[in-house]
């Protein structure tokens, strides 16, 4: 008979925080803390990080009326 695994929780690596740095931890990953996922969070909603689209999609759209 094989053992269930269902309680087995895989870590994620321990990397520097993108923010400040510091070794990351588990709960916030890939941030150290609270305090930099909130920052990071505040960067995206304020528009400070941008993903490039590709502006020739919007040339080709057609309005169907």
């Amino acid at each position: 008979m094989q053992k269930k695994k269902d309680n087995i929780t895989t870590l994620k690596p321990v990397k520097p925080c993108p923010i400040c740095e510091k070794k990351s931890m588990q709960k916030f990953h890939p941030f150290c803390s609270n305090r930099c996922a909130n920052i990071d969070l505040n960067r995206w909603l304020s528009g400070a990080y941008v993903i490039a689209g590709d502006d020739k999609q919007d040339d080709n759209i057609e309005l169907e009326q």
